[in-house]
């Protein structure tokens, strides 16, 4: 039976000017997952306010974390995509294995994978977003996609998905070792900060488990660690709007965190994946930033997996179970 895996990541303008971040905000922040603002009111948010102000400051963001012709997002992505693929060949050298990777907004699409790999006589595709803790924002905008593709198609192949993967042991393992790796080679400061990327408290209250998944990494990883709760925190970032998004804020703990004697941290991003602008320009800009015009003396960012053997050999473990499933077939 021919075999597919798609790695599904959020998407990534294609250029790093503002016509290049208008289309992808539109397309990303018009899907109703992302937003549940009533929608007549949210388009003249997005058209009037948004696309025509927000767009041209993201372009310059954008510009100054970009990897040469193309996004870390979409770099990091695709190494990693590159050697999960190899890694599969060779443990599985017999099996008739495609490895692709997807956009849910932007290129290459949730679509044009699925038609390109049935073309080709793919039977079985194994969906992986690569979204670590399930959101609705995330995790199910990427499997809508999936679904608003079969909902066309006539012959539909046989296929399944990995919801999350937020307390795989494997994962914390990955997660600490990074932290690890970082201590032993830059020194270790007074505070581990864990940011995970925000979503409206709204969402939660209405049954998204991202805050119980977001919490369970950060413990886990603490554990791992054996950091006591003195030792480490969690926050949320990349907050949009005036309505309440789960706290505490990113942004807001960093800036007090010297008065109360923080001089140090160590900040850290595990709901993502790869690096992309909320991690690059966000923390390591921005928050340092703030941290440093407060009173702090050292702010040090550590990398995500990325495209790193770690990371590979996590999508791997994950990936196992289909592939030996879909072999006995």
């Amino acid at each position: 039976m021919k075999t597919a895996v798609v790695f599904i990541n959020l998407g990534t303008p294609d250029t790093p000017n503002t016509s290049g971040v208008r289309r992808f905000l539109r397309e990303f922040l018009s899907d109703r997952r992302v937003v549940e603002v009533p929608r007549l009111i949210w388009l003249a948010i997005l058209y009037l306010i948004i696309l025509p102000f927000r767009s041209p400051r993201v372009a310059k963001a954008y510009r100054q974390i970009w990897f040469g012709d193309t996004s870390p997002l979409r770099h990091f992505s695709e190494s990693l995509v590159e050697g999960v693929a190899s890694k599969l060949s060779q443990e599985y050298p017999d099996a008739d294995i495609t490895v692709r990777l997807a956009m849910t907004y932007g290129q290459p699409s949730v679509e044009s994978q699925i038609h390109e790999l049935c073309d080709a006589g793919v039977e079985n595709i194994f969906f992986v977003p690569l979204y670590p803790q399930y959101s609705a924002t995330t995790t199910a905008a990427a499997m809508d996609a999936v679904y608003r593709c079969f909902a066309r198609m006539r012959d539909i192949p046989q296929w399944s998905w990995l919801r999350n993967y937020h307390n795989h042991e494997a994962y914390v393992a990955a997660l600490g070792e990074s932290v690890k790796a970082h201590w032993q080679k830059n020194g270790r400061a007074e505070r581990l900060l864990m940011s995970f990327h925000g979503i409206p408290k709204r969402n939660v209250d209405l049954g998204d488990p991202y805050e119980q998944h977001c919490n369970e990494t950060a413990e886990a990883v603490a554990k791992y660690l054996e950091l006591d709760d003195t030792q480490w925190l969690r926050t949320f970032q990349s907050r949009l709007g005036k309505a309440e998004w789960l706290t505490p804020y990113t942004d807001k703990t960093v800036e007090a965190l010297p008065a109360e004697g923080v001089k140090s941290l160590d900040v850290m991003c595990p709901a993502f994946a790869v690096e992309c602008l909320e991690t690059l320009e966000e923390i390591d800009g921005e928050a340092k930033e703030i941290f440093m015009e407060h009173g702090g003396e050292g702010f040090n960012y550590i990398p995500c997996l990325n495209d790193s053997d770690a990371h590979q050999d996590l999508m791997l473990e994950l990936c196992r179970p289909f592939v030996s499933q879909s072999l006995k077939k």
